[in-house]
Order: C-alpha cells, then sequence, then structure tokens
C-alpha cells in the first residue's frame, strides 16, 4: 500500500466507503516549546486528592474496572438531584456522543446539528450509516435553532445543540432553547452538549441543570477533560432520562471506562471550591483577552469556554502562523478560522501580540 497521500489506496477486503471517505479526528498538535492552547485543556495542575486516588487505583491494574461505576454514578446522581439509572458514565463526553448515535440513527436516518461546531458531529453521524445534516451558524458564529428546527424531517433520528460551541465558542439563550424545544417532535432525541458549562457566566445562558425533568426527549452531556482538567483519563457522564440512557448503555464499549478515571472524578468533585476558583480564575483571563482583542479591532465572537475563536477565512493558515511565530501553538480549522486556548496566565503576552498581527494581516 503507497504512503503517497495523492495515491488512492486499495483494500484487500471489502470496507465501507463512507468509512474509507471518513477523515480521521485529529486532535490538537503538541507544543515541544512555547504554549500548547490547542486543545482546549485545563492549564492547572490535578486537583488536591487527585494523584493520591489515581496512585492507588494504578494497585489494582491487574484487575479489570467496575464498568457499572456504581460510585461516582451515585455521586453525579446527589449533585444533580436524579436517580442512579438517569446517570451514564463513559470514557469521555465523545464515547457518549458515539453511543447514543449508534443508539438512535442508522442507514436512511438523519443527525442535525450546528456547523461549524465540534468536528466529531460528522464521523459519529458516518459510523452507524446515518447521514449528516448540518445547518449554519448565523453570521455571528452562533447557532441557528429556528434553521435547525426547521432542518428537521421524518428521518431525523437525533438533533444536536452544543453551548458553548466549540470551536466558536458562544452560547444558546435559555429564551432560544426553550423555543427550540417546543418546536421538536416529543419523540426526537436532542443531546445538549455542555463540555464547557463551568467556564459560562452569562446568566441567559442555557444551563443543563436547570433542564432536568423537563423534557422526555433531552439528555445533557457533561466532561471531566475541561473544567475539572481529568483530559488525560477520559471520562464524561450524561444526564437524561431512563429509557434512553439504557438504550445507550448497550452501545457502550465493554470496560472502556478506567476505575482511574472513575476514582479522579470523585476526588475532583470533593474539591468544589478549589475547581470554581480554578474556573473564575480562567473566565477572567479569557474575559481580558477578549477585551484586548476587541481594542485592537479583532472580529471575535465572545468567548464563553475556555477558548477563543478567530474567524479567519482564506488567512487561516497564515494566521496559524503567526501564531506559531509567537511560540503559540493553536488549533486551524480550515478554512474557517482558529481557535485558542485561554491557557496559561504567562501565554497572555505572546497571544495579544500574534493577534495584533493577525489583526493587521485580515485588515
Amino acid at each position: 500500500m503507497s504512503s503517497d497521500p495523492g495515491t488512492p489506496l486499495h483494500f484487500p477486503v471489502k470496507m465501507r466507503p463512507e468509512i474509507l471517505a471518513l477523515p480521521a479526528y485529529k486532535q490538537g498538535l503538541a507544543a515541544p516549546t512555547g504554549f500548547k492552547l490547542s486543545s482546549n485543556e485545563n492549564p492547572f495542575d490535578p486537583l488536591p486528592g487527585v494523584l493520591d486516588a489515581v496512585d492507588a487505583a494504578t494497585r489494582q491494574l491487574h484487575r479489570y474496572p467496575n464498568a457499572a461505576a456504581p460510585e461516582i454514578t451515585a455521586r453525579l446522581a446527589a449533585e444533580w438531584g436524579v436517580e442512579n439509572d438517569e446517570v451514564i458514565v463513559a470514557a469521555g463526553s465523545v464515547a457518549l456522543l458515539v453511543q447514543f448515535a449508534l443508539a438512535s440513527a442508522g442507514h436512511g436516518d438523519e443527525v442535525v446539528y450546528s456547523w461549524r461546531s465540534f468536528e466529531v458531529y460528522p464521523w459519529m453521524t458516518v459510523l452507524p450509516g446515518a447521514t449528516a445534516v448540518p445547518v449554519a451558524n448565523t453570521p455571528d458564529h452562533r447557532h441557528d435553532l429556528v434553521a435547525m428546527a426547521a432542518a428537521i424531517t421524518d428521518r431525523t433520528r437525533l438533533v444536536i445543540v452544543n453551548s458553548p460551541n466549540n470551536p466558536t465558542s458562544t452560547v444558546v439563550t435559555k429564551t432560544e432553547f426553550e423555543t427550540f424545544m417546543a418546536a421538536v417532535p416529543s419523540d426526537l432525541l436532542v443531546i445538549l452538549d455542555e463540555a464547557y458549562a463551568e467556564f459560562v457566566t452569562d446568566a441567559d445562558a442555557v444551563n443543563g441543570r436547570e433542564l432536568v425533568g423537563r423534557y422526555p426527549n433531552l439528555v445533557i452531556l457533561r466532561t471531566f477533560s475541561k473544567a475539572y482538567g481529568l483530559a488525560g483519563l477520559r471520562i464524561g457522564y450524561g444526564i437524561g432520562p431512563a429509557p434512553i440512557l439504557g438504550a445507550a448503555r448497550t452501545t457502550i464499549t465493554p470496560l472502556s471506562l478506567t476505575d482511574h478515571a472513575q476514582v479522579a472524578a470523585i476526588a475532583s468533585l470533593d474539591r468544589s471550591e478549589e475547581l470554581h476558583e480554578r474556573v473564575a480564575n480562567i473566565a477572567a483571563r479569557r474575559e481580558t483577552v477578549w477585551q484586548a482583542l476587541v481594542a485592537m479591532g479583532c472580529d471575535v465572537p465572545r468567548p464563553h469556554g475556555n477558548f477563543v475563536w478567530f474567524p479567519t477565512g482564506d488567512h487561516t493558515t497564515e494566521a496559524l502562523e503567526v501564531f506559531r511565530s509567537h511560540d503559540i501553538t493553536a488549533r486551524a480549522y480550515l478554512p474557517d478560522g482558529v481557535r485558542l486556548t485561554i491557557g496559561e496566565e504567562e501565554s497572555v503576552e505572546n497571544v495579544l501580540a500574534a493577534a495584533e498581527k493577525i489583526a493587521r494581516l485580515i485588515g
């Protein structure tokens, strides 16, 4: 098989053409030097107690993990005021997205989502053989929920709302979401993907915690990867009606959720006060960066996650190089723009210096 990317690949066995045509997920580039601001990682070390819990779990590496995750499930149920069977835990919210896609959609079905949004949505739709129905963002880089509702057909089996939206960092408001849910059939699964919810400071933004039990077709997804800083352990969870979660459990990869992740999540929940302090620190730094960007003339939507979106369009590759020249590794989404994580305090000076050059570049 040729390694030349311009040479068509030939396989010795029959494989699904839609899978072969699908680009693989690419994570943010590593940064051997400078600042890695390409993966929306938390710049802080794990919360106190996390490393001790993980070290203790390491002593049981010869045993399989407890796939039922009873301790973290019960803890999350108590935190959210729901029953245990209304909580689902898996190896990251990405794993849960795939599980719900497999459980709800198949050949001939459709999945509706906003675009540009999380790059997992297109390929998780293809896995079960469903058809993606991306709906363009508004000119200000937000979900067009009216257009998304209009895109729903008899073949639609899943709709995903991402708030804050990755990579544009914009939010859906409470009123917008309620209006949208009123327009959606009550037997159509809706996922509210809130991977960055902890960083939101806008009181008008939709908040999954306020929606628990209100809709029979809504599942709320959260993760421990971002605010909680457990990206390396992979653990996320969903809150929703028990029958829906039960269907998704049948599609889980067995034993994929490690004991390390489970005990680390519990230890992190035990340190909620320190967590809120860290999140507030990042949110304040985000606001400082955004205000400076606006002052220098950058057309940047107000961010609500732990990242900022630069809609650089045709200048995206050049903008990425400008960041690299300032010791910053960012994430390019060709041909639309660049996403930049709010990282260490020490990175801000480099970010703003690069942004000033990019603002002149775009002009």
